[in-house]
């Protein structure tokens, strides 16, 4: 019995190494270089500073609960800005709240909301570019925006592309 587990445990594992290889054309392995991120990170959607109320929760399948991004706090009316280049794929309401989500290229596509935005679908936007202001609506409401990430339509964490959060600036405390 231990025997047959085993073996099926192996087996598995050579399955999920061979599912997360990235492969060249033809199915050969692709070379070490290859990335999941940009080479540079991307920006913040929102100023600093940079408070991270909900991480990134993978659900356990394509279809069960989990947090497909992450929540930044932000007030309403703040600015929201593209966090890297690409194209404004989509700028409107879903589901009851504004999103504003760009292709990025290479199966790359990021979405924040809810973002009242300023950009039109088939805008080229830059990173820092102001794409519109925090809204309402949605499980952030006014309060954080909801950052996504997908690569060919798989949502990934957004820290793959931020390079993690910025480091904590301690200040003087002011005089009595």
């Amino acid at each position: 019995m231990v025997a047959v587990v085993a073996s099926a445990l192996l087996f598995a594992a050579a399955v999920a190494a061979a599912w997360l290889m990235p492969t060249a054309a033809h199915g050969e392995p692709a070379p070490a270089t290859t990335a999941i991120g940009p080479t540079e990170p991307w920006v913040w959607p929102v100023p600093p500073p940079i408070a991270v109320v909900a991480p990134f929760r993978a659900p356990p399948t394509p279809y069960a609960a989990g947090h497909r991004g992450i929540d930044v706090a932000a007030s309403h009316g703040d600015v929201v800005v593209a966090p890297a280049p690409g194209v404004v794929r989509f700028a409107g309401p879903v589901a009851g709240r504004d999103v504003v989500s760009i292709d990025h290229g290479d199966g790359v596509l990021s979405a924040i909301e809810p973002v009242e935005g300023a950009v039109a679908a088939g805008t080229a936007v830059t990173p820092g570019q102001v794409i519109g202001t925090v809204a309402s609506g949605g499980h952030c409401d006014a309060v954080c925006v909801h950052f996504g990430v997908r690569i060919d339509g798989e949502y990934v964490s957004p820290f793959l592309f931020l390079g993690g959060l910025p480091r904590a600036v301690l200040l003087p405390m002011g005089s009595s």
